[in-house]
């Protein structure tokens, strides 16, 4: 599939996107929101486990399927896969943009509503009705609106 828009997207100044132990991130959903549908380029995989990564996550029997996606500008975003061990929890059906879990991470392109378009095209979740203007560019984009990847994540989609 083409990438979203001439312009390439730029990812805001977060670095990951991947799950802390109580959840897992299904990667081959996740990459067709993140690499079909919003224009991201998978620019590495790695399987992570051992005594390292046990101690990095504080999760005895980790291992983790990560793979490595970039936009045009900005930091990268990386999808954890919890391999093992297994029983994650997933985010909370009805989590909501004011509660104190929430989290979300800025993708600017150049056309906010034919991202929409994609995005609902393939029923992924929306938090916002959809592309939102915002009079005046008072938060710094023209359009905008917030919606679900396949594991719950929140992203913010602007258009500048």
């Amino acid at each position: 599939m083409a990438p979203l828009t001439p312009m390439p997207p730029t990812i805001s100044p977060s670095t990951t996107i991947g799950t802390p132990p109580w959840s897992g991130v299904d990667t081959e959903e996740s990459l067709e929101f993140y690499r079909d549908r919003l224009g991201l380029e998978v620019v590495g995989h790695s399987e992570n486990y051992g005594p390292e990564q046990e101690r990095l996550n504080n999760v005895f029997g980790a291992r983790l399927r990560i793979t490595a996606l970039r936009a045009g500008a900005g930091p990268g975003v990386e999808l954890l896969e919890y391999l093992a061990p297994g029983g994650g929890r997933p985010m909370p059906a009805d989590a909501r943009p004011n509660d104190l879990m929430h989290w979300q991470t800025t993708l600017t392109v150049r056309d906010a509503e034919a991202a929409g378009r994609r995005l609902r095209s393939a029923r992924f979740a929306f938090v916002s009705p959809g592309a939102v203007a915002i009079p005046e560019g008072k938060l710094g984009f023209s359009r905008g609106f917030l919606v679900r990847d396949p594991d719950g994540h929140v992203m913010r989609v602007v258009e500048k």
